[in-house]
């Protein structure tokens, strides 16, 4: 369950219990989508184009991509979601354009949309996301001018390369490094690859034929100076303007598209090259098994993976169920003893202890507001917040090794450990400390116009109903939290501390509810703070 989605309550344990691993995940496919990021915020009143300035404002984003981890039964797509994110990333941190919120929202629904799809549309859908073509300057690129000087920018076609489809150098089927003959790492492009691949994605921008407005003054005293976007091209593919597009020949990774080539016919072209490469298989299925169940996957569990990848069983290429089935069946994630095994596991990035946390204790917004901000300080929250990458190799790298460790030694990798320092570590349990203790205090109550004025009242908060239940019988109160929190992989050594600890402040049956909260709040702390708990295993 903790490798398939977030949490893992007895309801859903007994749910996976009631038959096979594979008739799970069916049903988990099976599932529709839930209520989407942009309808959620159509439903709050963000789209509203004539009060409040919701088309400049970012952190309607943040709300929603609260609402859409902590809420809903499709957990196990938004995982994968999540997950796929991270591959493809496309930041709110520069987002810095009418809509933004509302053209994040559109990017999370489109990967959500796609994480049981194919590969090939979910790769053509990024590209021509309005969120990525701001992000990675494909909006706006023009043909090359030779009066001026002007080049194709070569941002999204180094980047759609190394990052989002075929990586730096040649690989094995099974994701190991190609060599020369002097032992070097090959290259699977060049500059001249780049360069050529840039003119593809030419004369694209934002879909202006949705019409323009002027936004209405919050008081409606009058008109803004300034014309806007209708906010339906946020949701749109990026509009293709013939004028501006290169046609010059393009020769890249050994396929050339002929000079005077449509825009769209040579973006299909691209497309097909790079979900074609063999170097896309076992690359994008590598980083997957880490996201999920991993960070050190053998050769052959990668193998195993880009073969499905290949093929689905049914000559299918790129089918994403295929991929996270074989992902979460193969013997490696399955086996009684992986758990056991050296090297074995993964670090649970903050985002993912944080919403496997509130899925797992019910914490909800009684509003349903979910009015929470960015959680990206250090020293103050998780070090980590959905959607806010600092650039677009993520929050880690996938080949990251933490310096000086000994993981170092054995130059094992180690991504998620590159957010691990003593701010991240400290900020951590001092926000988890403070979110279980008070929970979370918003602007602006239900009905109130503004979402970021007074009076502030509590509104997300964790419930902790079944083990307020146990309280005062520590050892049943640990046994659980160690069972739907850590997977039952805390150590005898490590529950006995815990009862311990707990029992030193005594409780009985007619102790208040706020004593018997402190305990709760105090058990899971602890298990938060493990290594046993932090390593998932």
């Amino acid at each position: 369950m903790q490798q398939a989605q977030f949490s893992s309550t007895d309801t859903e344990i007994a749910s996976v219990r009631g038959g096979t691993y594979a008739d799970w995940l069916q049903r988990q496919y099976n599932l529709p989508i839930g209520q989407t990021g942009w309808d959620w915020l159509e439903q709050r009143g963000y789209g509203a184009n004539d009060r409040n300035q919701y088309f400049f404002n970012l952190a309607l984003a943040d709300f929603m991509i609260w609402n859409q981890l902590f809420t809903g039964a499709d957990q196990m797509r938004k995982r994968m979601t999540l997950a796929l994110s991270e591959f493809f990333v496309a930041s709110l941190q520069s987002a810095e354009f009418d809509w933004r919120s509302q053209a994040y929202a559109a990017w999370w629904d489109l990967l959500a949309r796609n994480a049981f799809g194919n590969f090939r549309q979910l790769l053509q859908d990024v590209t021509l996301n309005p969120a990525m073509g701001y992000y990675l300057n494909t909006k706006g690129n023009q043909k090359e001018d030779t009066n001026t000087g002007r080049v194709p920018d070569e941002n999204y076609a180094r980047e759609v390369m190394q990052l989002f489809s075929i990586g730096l150098y040649q690989l094995n089927a099974d994701g190991t490094e190609k060599t020369d003959a002097n032992g070097q790492k090959i290259d699977v492009y060049t500059q001249s690859d780049v360069t050529n691949l840039a003119r593809v994605f030419t004369g694209y921008d934002f879909d202006e034929s949705v019409g323009r407005f002027s936004p209405r003054k919050a008081d409606d005293s009058g008109f803004e100076s300034y014309t806007l976007l209708n906010k339906e091209f946020a949701r749109r593919n990026m509009a293709y303007n013939a004028n501006r597009h290169s046609n010059l020949a393009a020769t890249f990774l050994g396929v050339t598209i002929p000079a005077n080539t449509a825009g769209p016919t040579a973006l299909n072209t691209a497309m097909d090259t790079l979900f074609n490469h063999p170097n896309t298989a076992p690359f994008f299925c590598k980083q997957m098994i880490q996201r999920l169940v991993t960070s050190n996957p053998s050769p052959a569990y990668v193998g195993r993976v880009a073969a499905a990848f290949a093929n689905n069983g049914q000559g299918v290429r790129g089918d994403l169920k295929a991929v996270w089935s074989a992902i979460l069946l193969d013997p490696e994630a399955r086996s009684l003893s992986a758990p056991t095994t050296a090297g074995f596991g993964k670090l649970r990035e903050p985002i993912v202890r944080f919403v496997q946390w509130g899925r797992t204790f019910g914490f909800n917004s009684a509003s349903g507001g979910w009015k929470m901000f960015e959680t990206s300080s250090a020293s103050e929250k998780l070090g980590q917040s959905p959607l806010r990458s600092p650039s677009v190799f993520n929050f880690f790298r996938p080949g990251f090794v933490p310096p000086g460790t000994a993981l170092a030694a054995t130059k094992a990798t180690a991504p998620e450990f590159q957010l691990v320092n003593e701010s991240t570590v400290g900020g951590y349990l001092n926000y988890m400390q403070i979110v279980m203790q008070v929970g979370i205090f918003v602007a602006s109550p239900p009905g109130a116009p503004n979402p970021f004025t007074g009076p502030y009242v509590q509104d997300i908060t964790a419930s902790f109903t079944q083990e307020l239940a146990i309280a005062t019988d520590a050892a049943a109160l640990v046994a659980r939290i160690n069972l739907v929190l850590c997977a039952g992989r805390l150590s005898p050594a490590t529950v006995t501390l815990m009862v311990n600890a707990l029992n030193a402040t005594p409780l009985t049956a007619s102790s208040s509810n706020d004593q018997k909260l402190n305990r709760v709040r105090g058990a899971v702390l602890m298990a938060l703070g493990c290594a046993e708990y932090l390593i998932q295993k």
